[in-house]
């Protein structure tokens, strides 16, 4: 054969006429690659959704599990600081009692009172220690200001007027004290 014949039936195997049967074979499995991409990327992009979903879902339940906790915690607060009034009537009955009254007689007052704290500090109130300490924006309301007895004292807290409290660990109640100038 000669090297047009050659040429000739080469460019017959290798034909891009659509019509013949290969190109058609070709173009199914081109089709059925590009459609099998799509469904792996939309696998993909639903496998994202779940996983951003889940955690949502985890973050979700964290935070109301906190929140439940929280709300448990500070159930009584209304009434708590409502009996903080008492506690402030019942110090400082205690003291002026003190005063008047023979001890064997303030005991059983003693013991009411000191039920009383007992009760509330196994629900989670705390008094806030104030005296000698650092004035604390945060925690105290500085009502005065008064020189200080010496230099120690400057910009602490040399009186407490009011206790402030704790329950739980978060403030209910700021403590009113004098400080130190």
């Amino acid at each position: 054969m000669t090297e047009q014949n050659n040429n000739d039936l080469n460019a017959s195997e290798f034909s891009t006429d659509e019509s013949a049967a290969g190109t058609n074979l070709l173009n199914e499995q081109i089709a059925e690659e590009t459609e099998l991409e799509k469904l792996k990327e939309a696998v993909e992009e639903e496998k994202n959704k779940y996983l951003y979903l889940m955690a949502e879902f985890d973050n979700f339940r964290r935070r109301t599990a906190k929140e439940r906790i929280e709300l448990i915690q500070t159930a009584g607060k209304d009434v708590i600081i409502s009996l903080l009034e008492v506690v402030d009537d019942a110090d400082r009955a205690e003291t002026e009692l003190s005063k008047t009254l023979d001890p064997k007689e303030l005991e059983g007052v003693k013991l009411v009172f000191h039920k009383l704290r007992s009760i509330l500090q196994s629900r989670g109130l705390k008094v806030m220690d104030t005296k000698g300490k650092e004035f604390d924006a945060d925690q105290h309301e500085a009502i005065t200001e008064i020189p200080a007895p010496n230099e120690k004292m400057v910009g602490k807290v040399v009186d407490e007027i009011e206790k402030g409290y704790l329950l739980n660990d978060k403030i209910i109640r700021f403590a009113k004290v004098v400080v130190g100038k």
